[in-house]
């Protein structure tokens, strides 16, 4: 990205390409590469480089997380962006355009969403959610076939969905458009019988933390085997036990050790909880208000 910027006109400085990192703007626009491991590079350009003095023209190694881009697509559109793209392996955006003020409701989030979806899920339980759009372009709605697929059952009623757990089954799930819900995913696959491969999301190891390697790493502490792949996450199922576990300050791995505890035998500790505040501040209540057992130390 950083580099990405220099070819854009912005005056940068970094320690080869790592932090710390300086950048001054503005940008003047023109042709530049970047890689796609993530969709938030992408999608930062797309957002600024219409009003860059001159056109600029943004290609692709590689494009992971579409769901994502389309989403940053779909507000370019609405606030009438001109831009034109060759599927997903180039853009090319107009220079010289301004941003009008809007108004525009903000969807309730997927993302979030998917941590109450895999409490429902576990066998025994039951969690509705409300205010949810299913037209949405949110890729992680996509969690709900996930759930299906693992053997919970999902059942949709307007703008609710309803997850109860049954038996759960091992199941394949490619996640590369989804790689913000393996954490839960892997919590959840972790009481399923047989194997469950969260696969195709080299991504995911470019979050807050490496989060394909931070889940086998607590999960191993619950007593749940686990096997790393360089762009994926296998989990054989069991019974995991209660435990002292870290969530590394990422606020998913939080959430996720919390569905993957409660499953569990035994009492578990998660520490640095307090970085769930990042995206979800009433977590733990309405983690209770759902039948979950939590008590947050200060």
């Amino acid at each position: 990205l950083i580099e990405a910027l220099a070819n854009l006109g912005a005056r940068t400085k970094s320690n080869n390409g790592r932090l710390p990192a300086t950048i001054e703007g503005p940008i003047n626009g023109g042709d530049t590469f970047i890689d796609g491991a993530t969709s938030q590079y992408l999608s930062s350009l797309l957002i600024h480089t219409p009003l860059a003095p001159k056109d600029s023209v943004l290609s692709l190694y590689s494009l992971n997380e579409k769901p994502y881009v389309d989403m940053t697509l779909k507000w370019l559109d609405d606030l009438g962006i001109d831009y034109r793209r060759e599927g997903y392996t180039r853009f090319f955006i107009r220079g010289g355009q301004r941003y009008r003020p809007f108004e525009k409701s903000i969807p309730a989030d997927f993302s979030s969403a998917t941590f109450f979806a895999c409490l429902g899920a576990i066998p025994g339980n039951e969690v509705t959610l409300t205010g949810l759009d299913m037209n949405d372009t949110q890729g992680d709605k996509a969690v709900f076939d996930y759930l299906a697929r693992l053997g919970a059952d999902v059942s949709f009623n307007n703008q609710s969905v309803t997850v109860s757990g049954e038996r759960l089954k091992g199941a394949d799930l490619d996640l590369n458009a989804t790689p913000d819900a393996l954490p839960a995913l892997a919590a959840l696959a972790s009481i399923a019988e047989g194997t469950t491969v969260l696969g195709n999301t080299p991504q995911a190891r470019l979050k807050e933390t490496d989060r394909i390697a931070v889940m086998a790493k607590e999960l191993g502490k619950m007593g749940i085997v686990c096997e790393e792949k360089p762009d994926a996450l296998i989990i054989h199922g069991g019974k995991p036990k209660g435990a002292r576990l870290s969530g590394h300050g990422d606020h998913r791995v939080v959430m996720s050790l919390a569905i993957a505890a409660s499953a569990s035998s035994g009492e578990s500790r998660i520490d640095t909880a307090e970085a769930v505040a990042i995206t979800f501040p009433n977590f733990a209540e309405l983690f209770a208000d759902c039948g979950g057992s939590i008590k947050e130390e200060k």
